[in-house]
Order: C-alpha cells, then sequence, then structure tokens
C-alpha cells in the first residue's frame, strides 16, 4: 500500500482551482495531474526513508520540576542529572541547558504550553559535545514562551525573576540560563540568541553570554526561530568558563545546513589562547542614529565614552542615513545600546509593559510596547 502523499485526481484539481478563483478546463486538469506524478512519488520515497537520529551515548532519568523553595528566581524548568564522560576540558563544570535545545528523555516545552508533554528523543549536538568534553548537565532551564519575549515575564511556567531583584526582568529569552549562572546554581550554561536572547540576559543579570559568529555552534537539535538567525552559545560566570564551553561545542556538524560554507578548513576551536591578547587596533563602530533619542542620549553616551576610554580599540564614529533607518529601529538600537553599556546595578521593571494606542512623544509607532524603568536610589 502506497504511503505519504496522494495523487489528486482531476475533480479534486478542479475544486482546488475553484477554491482558489482559477478556471481550469478539464484538459488544464488532467495536464496538472499528470505533472504532479513526479512529485507525488518523491514524496512518497522520503515518507519510506527511515530518519536518522544521533545516539543517545549518556544514562539519564527523566528528572523532576523542582519546587518553588528549591527554584531561586524560578530559573529552572526542569532538573535532570546526566554526568559526561570521565575526563575531558570540562570535567567538573555542571551546566543549564536552555529549554529551547534537546535533551532526550527530558520534557521539553520552549517556555510555552503548546509544547506541555513533549519528550525529545534525541540530544542536540550542542549538548552531546558538552558531555562528550566531560560536563555534567543538571536539568533545563526556563526560557520566554518560544523564545520571543526578551525581558522574563512571558515564560508558561512563571515569571524568571532578577537574580539581583526579583521583582525586575532579568532580559529574555535565555533567562533561566542567566538566573542559575548568576545564582551560582551552575557553572555553565547553554543559550539562544536570534536578535539578542543571549546577549540581553547576561546584561541584565550580570553574567557573561556570546552569541557565536554565524554557523559556527551547530544547532541541530534546537528549538528553531528562522534559519538564517539561528544561534546557539555559550553562558557562564567568566570570560575563560565562556571561551572553554565554546571551544567544546564549536565546529563542523553534517546535520546542520547552516554550517555549509561558513566553517573554514583551517578551523581552530581553542579560544582560551584568544583571551590575553586583547583588542589592540580593532576598531568599534558607533553609529551616531542609535544614540539620538531622548532621554536615553547623555545617559548612554556617557557610558559609551567610560568603556571606550578604558579599552584600546579604536574608536570611530559612523552615519546610516536616515531614511534608511524608521524610527521604530532607532527606538531599538538605542535600548539595545542601553541594554549593554549601562552599569549591572540598573535593572528594568519587569510587569510595567503598556500597549501604546497613540503615537509617543519620542516617535515610536503605535503597535511598539513601551517599558518603564526603575532606577536604583
Amino acid at each position: 500500500m502506497a504511503s505519504g502523499v496522494n495523487l489528486p485526481n482531476v475533480s479534486q484539481v478542479l475544486d482546488i482551482a475553484d477554491d482558489f478563483g482559477l478556471e481550469l478546463t478539464q484538459e488544464d486538469a488532467e495536464s496538472y495531474c499528470t505533472l504532479l506524478q513526479g512529485a507525488v512519488k518523491s514524496y512518497r520515497r522520503i515518507d519510506q526513508m527511515v530518519e536518522y537520529r544521533p545516539p543517545v551515548k549518556y544514562p539519564r532519568s527523566p528528572g523532576y520540576r523542582p519546587a518553588p523553595e528549591d527554584n531561586p528566581c524560578n530559573g529552572w524548568y526542569w532538573k535532570s542529572r546526566i554526568e559526561g564522560a570521565p575526563n575531558g576540558p570540562l570535567r567538573g563544570k555542571t551546566v543549564g541547558v536552555k529549554d529551547a535545545i534537546c535533551v532526550a528523555g527530558v520534557p521539553m516545552m520552549n517556555g510555552s504550553r503548546i509544547l506541555e508533554g513533549f519528550m525529545p528523543d534525541i540530544d542536540a549536538t550542542v549538548v552531546t559535545r558538552l558531555l562528550d568534553a566531560g560536563a555534567t548537565i543538571l536539568g533545563k532551564t526556563n526560557s520566554e514562551d518560544c523564545c520571543f519575549s526578551g525581558s522574563g515575564h512571558t515564560c508558561a511556567m512563571g515569571p524568571v525573576g532578577n537574580p539581583y531583584q526579583p521583582d525586575h526582568a532579568p532580559g529574555g529569552s535565555s533567562n533561566g540560563s542567566a538566573v542559575v549562572l548568576a545564582t551560582d546554581q551552575a557553572d555553565l550554561a547553554l543559550g539562544g540568541d536570534q536578535g539578542g536572547s543571549i546577549r540581553m540576559p547576561a546584561a541584565w543579570s550580570g553574567v557573561v553570554g556570546h552569541k557565536p559568529s554565524y554557523g559556527l555552534v551547530p544547532y541541530t537539535g534546537c528549538m528553531m526561530i528562522e534559519m538564517t538567525l539561528d544561534h546557539v552559545g555559550p553562558m557562564a560566570n567568566s570570560v575563560e568558563d565562556v571561551a572553554a564551553m565554546l571551544s567544546a561545542i564549536a565546529g563542523p556538524d553534517h546535520l546542520d545546513p547552516r554550517q555549509r560554507g561558513v566553517i573554514p578548513e583551517d578551523f581552530v576551536n581553542d579560544y582560551l589562547p584568544a583571551i590575553d591578547k586583547g583588542i589592540d587596533g580593532l576598531r568599534i563602530a558607533i553609529v551616531k542614529e542609535g544614540f539620538e533619542q531622548a532621554p536615553w542620549t547623555d545617559l548612554v553616551w556617557a557610558a559609551v565614552k567610560r568603556r571606550s576610554m578604558k579599552a584600546s580599540a579604536q574608536q570611530q564614529n559612523v552615519s546610516v542615513p536616515s531614511e534608511l533607518l524608521s524610527k521604530r529601529y532607532r527606538f531599538r538600537c538605542t535600548l539595545t545600546a542601553l541594554t549593554f553599556l549601562l552599569p549591572s546595578s540598573v535593572k528594568v521593571r519587569r510587569i510595567s509593559w503598556s500597549r501604546a494606542t497613540t503615537r509617543a512623544p519620542t516617535g515610536r509607532a503605535s503597535t511598539i510596547r513601551a517599558c518603564s524603568m526603575r532606577w536604583p536610589g
């Protein structure tokens, strides 16, 4: 018995055409049926293929959902201890895995009720590589609902609090990963980043996060948002640990199409020696349009100047023509700069979100959500 998609008959082709407002003759419909035969055969052949599943190399138990008193700031979604290889560069290091990354036999929600009850049957490539390097996985960390938020309040398992002030946002969407690091519940963590989801929680929660170059770290087994934006990367409490973690997870993976033509043949994956080299000779571009929006202009520029004075890189002001930058984008540039450059004592309030009904004084479009920020003192 044939499996897979069924070939539509002439009557069905005519009905489909009618649904789309197309007029086909009987002869046209018969011609389409003939043309579809090759495609249907191909689909059926694909359906008969056995899907390749990477082997699960390390034993584990399904684990458990931690009680609130054992889960500071709601950083953990699920606890499950998985011991890695007996030897390796990460031996003795504990890891939290963002709940957008598959760990076989451990529940996965991606922060959303939509996936509640889902149990992956594979380990993501980065998970296997961490275990091969000797790390011990402690469980899955909470993330924003489908990783679509940068704050911390949309997770299906409840809001995730900032580790320094729980009624403030930790940043998202890799919020749980940042929290378990900042509260010393794990040494390392995996995060995902499409539009800041590693970098924002790292900045807001006072840890180190790195968004690798596109394709450097394989995304196989991670919940995708858009293939040209997907990144998975390391988070930790020190640059040294991030470099060691990146060394373990970076490199070619034939299962990830994002890597095609990205990784050079002379690829080197030991990043620890680069830590002491500094940034002499590097040029940092400052896009001036990102700092023109009140009331952040003076505050952000002061932070930029303070940080740049400590760095040995060259600072260069650049401009992007205003007709290429919508006001919405300028707001995002300013907010991103604010996120990365403000001192760690500045926290963003979690719950003061409102949808604007008219154009805001700062020029944001009505569809942009406004947030209020609370400053210390």
